[in-house]
């Protein structure tokens, strides 16, 4: 299996983040995906590349060009507010809620900044269009390689991705890689795609983008959005729309969830996944459910992430896996490995 790796990611790193009604230092930290890196190598796991280059049209097929506008030009405006800036990162601190709106871009960065985003948690940095372009091409190249015949391939990058709608940043996220892969399988000839989202935080920005197509289904198994972020999105009852209904399944489950439970939604996911009739599938690899986790509240065990990786191999499906979160650093490099290792 090859790992496609963004060498650039830690140019992303944010200083702080809002969390509790503090200020304190962020959990998504380069570390993470330097951990996985440093277990692919000392398990001598497939081989580690860079990513190809990919033009413009591949993310404008996911995402806004307004937004990918703001994206590559925000740090500039940042700074040209104010030279100071430049040791400051960008938060958010004023967003339209409902009745305000959105269809005019304003003037004001602050403005533009919560117009494009829906928490105070995701620092944008100098780095962060830099390290998110180049992660969008690892996830890129990872379904390439997919199209070309591999039975699955890897990307590693970081910020994830799952979050980010199409026009917004959130969660930590701002180019949604998930969805950028399926989208390039659907482009390569692949008539439905399915992604699976692991991770403990339910992929609001990935359903929304794919929410009323019939050719892409969602499945997410995730802590219960009535107390979980993102809060606002995943609940059970968000089935699609429009030509989308039926294609999306979101298995919302408690805190404290053990492996037993959580596997039982993961069969009732690659069962709807099969009876769509998925010709490949993308696994948004969160590793959050871990129950070392801090922000976090699954009860799942390092060897279980084995018997994930061994269950999505059975599903007999061509797969890109897409990095996403997990902040038990220490830990993350392991469980991630597990799964991919067992898959392969």
């Amino acid at each position: 299996m090859k790992t496609f790796y963004n060498h650039l990611h830690a140019q992303h790193q944010g200083k702080v983040e809002m969390f509790r009604g503090a200020l304190v230092p962020c959990f998504e930290v380069p570390a993470r995906a330097d951990h996985v890196l440093a277990e692919l190598q000392r398990r001598q796991l497939g081989t580690v590349v860079e990513p190809k280059a990919f033009g413009e049209a591949a993310l404008t097929a996911i995402h806004s060009p307004r937004y990918l506008n703001f994206l590559a030009t925000a740090w500039d405006q940042w700074v040209a507010l104010d030279a100071a800036n430049a040791d400051k990162d960008i938060l958010p601190s004023v967003w339209p809620t409902r009745t305000f709106r959105t269809d005019i871009e304003p003037d004001n960065l602050a403005a533009k900044v919560g117009l494009y985003s829906f928490d105070a948690g995701s620092p944008f940095t100098s780095g962060t269009w830099v390290a998110a372009r180049k992660g969008a091409e690892c996830a890129l190249s990872a379904a390439q390689q997919v199209v070309a015949g591999d039975r699955a391939a890897f990307a590693l990058s970081r910020p994830p991705g799952h979050h980010a709608g199409a026009d917004f940043f959130g969660g930590y996220c701002f180019l949604n890689n998930a969805a950028l892969a399926a989208q390039h399988l659907r482009n390569a000839g692949m008539k439905k795609v399915a992604v699976l989202d692991v991770d403990f935080h339910h992929g609001n920005g990935t359903q929304a983008i794919f929410y009323d197509r019939p050719d892409v289904f969602f499945a997410s198994i995730h802590g219960d959005p009535r107390t979980e972020y993102p809060f606002f999105l995943g609940h059970a009852d968000e089935t699609g729309a429009g030509a989308g209904v039926g294609a999306n399944l979101n298995l919302p489950l408690p805190r404290g969830t053990d492996y037993t439970a959580w596997a039982r939604a993961l069969e009732t996911s690659l069962t709807a996944i099969a009876r769509f009739g998925a010709d490949a599938l993308v696994v948004s690899l969160g590793m959050d459910t871990f129950e070392g986790d801090p922000i976090s509240g699954f009860k799942l065990k390092s060897d279980d992430y084995l018997r994930i990786g061994a269950r999505l191999k059975q599903a007999g499906l061509p797969t890109v896996f897409i990095f996403e979160g997990g902040y038990a650093v220490e830990e993350v490099g392991i469980n991630a490995v597990n799964v991919l290792q067992a898959f392969a």
